[in-house]
C-alpha cells in the first residue's frame, strides 16, 4: 500500500511525519514490523531519511505524537519533533494559531503556542535533576549532570566542541552507567559562550550525533543555570539561556514556577507518497 508522508525539521533535527489520524498507516503491524518500517523510512540512502518518525494520531480530543527514533526504538519525547508536529497541524488548518495547542506524548500533555514571527514555544514541563554521573567517549571521560526532561540526559561541560579536537566527531557511541540509564541516554557536550549563552553538541540514543536536540537543549539550559547559580535565588530558576546547536539556536526559559519553556523554529519542507 502507499501512504502519505511529510518531511520537516526543527533546527535541522529532521523527521519523517506520517499523518495517521485513523490509524490505517500503522494498521495491524506488530511492534517489530513497525520498528522495521521506521528504520527503512529513516534510512538516508535507501529511504526518505530522518532522525526519527513522527506519527500524527488523533487520540480522542487530543492529537498524539507517536515518536520513534531512527533505529526503530520508541522514545518518550522529542522537543524539536513536537514543534514540527505542531507546524504540520497548523499548516493543514487542523489547529488555530491563536489558541494554545495541547499535544499528548508519552511524557504527558505538552502545551504549544505560536507567535506572529513563526517561532513556536513548548511548555516542556518541570525538569528533574537527578545528581552527578559520568560519560565517556573514546579515551575521554567527563562528569555529567543527570537531567530528566521526560527522557534522560547526561550533560557534560567540556573545554572545546571542535570536531578536530579530543571530542572528535561523536561517531563513537558514549559509554555510560547502565544502572543509571538502563534504557540508554542522550549525551550533551557543552561549552559556555557568555552570560546566559552556551553551545552544545549531542549524541542521541537511537539516532547518533544529530544537528539538534530540543529536550537536550532544555537539559543543558537547566544544568548551566544551576552551575552558574542563575536566577534571583541562585538556584537556576527564573533564567533564560540561548543554546547554540550545530543546526540552529533555541531559547530556553526556566521559569520561577519551575517550568521549562522551549522556543524555536520548525518547518515542513516536502510531502509525497511512499510505499516504504
Amino acid at each position: 500500500m502507499t501512504y502519505p508522508f511529510l518531511k520537516g525539521h526543527g533546527t535541522e533535527n529532521d523527521f519523517v511525519l506520517l499523518p495517521d489520524h485513523d490509524g490505517s498507516v500503522h494498521g495491524s503491524l506488530s511492534a517489530e514490523e513497525w520498528s522495521a518500517r521506521v528504520r527503512v523510512l529513516c534510512d538516508r540512502r535507501a529511504g526518505i531519511g530522518g532522525d526519527g518518525v513522527l506519527r500524527v494520531v488523533r487520540d480522542g480530543a487530543l492529537w498524539f505524537m507517536d515518536y520513534w527514533n531512527a533505529d526503530g526504538s520508541v522514545s518518550e519525547m522529542c522537543g524539536n519533533g513536537i514543534r514540527v508536529f505542531a507546524r504540520h497541524l497548523l499548516e493543514e488548518g487542523l489547529v488555530a494559531a491563536d489558541q494554545p495547542l495541547p499535544v499528548q506524548t508519552r511524557d504527558g500533555v505538552k502545551t504549544i503556542t505560536f507567535d506572529a514571527s513563526g517561532q513556536i514555544t513548548v511548555d516542556m514541563g518541570e525538569p528533574r535533576l537527578l545528581g552527578a554521573t559520568a560519560v565517556s567517549i573514546g579515551h575521554m571521560t567527563w562528569e555529567a549532570t543527570h537531567v530528566d526532561m521526560g527522557n534522560p540526559h547526561a550533560v557534560a561541560f567540556v573545554e572545546s566542541l571542535d570536531p578536530a579536537g579530543p571530542v572528535g566527531t561523536l561517531a563513537t557511541s558514549p559509554v555510560f552507567d547502565e544502572t543509571v540509564y538502563p534504557h540508554g541516554v542522550n549525551v550533551e557536550l557543552v561549552v559556555p559562550v557568555g552570560a546566559g549563552h552556551v553551545a552544545m553538541r549531542v549524541h542521541e540514543r537511537g539516532s547518533g550525533e544529530t544537528r539538534s536536540c530540543g529536550t537536550g537543549a532544555c537539559a543543558v539550559a537547566v544544568a548551566a543555570a544551576v552551575r552558574d547559580g542563575a536566577g534571583a535565588a541562585g538556584d537556576g530558576r527564573g533564567s533564560t539561556y540561548t543554546v547554540d546547536l550545530p543546526g540552529g539556536t533555541l531559547v530556553i526559559e526556566w521559569t520561577e514556577a519551575g517550568r521549562v519553556l522551549m522556543t524555536g523554529p520548525a518547518v515542513v519542507v516536502a510531502r509525497g507518497e511512499t510505499e516504504l
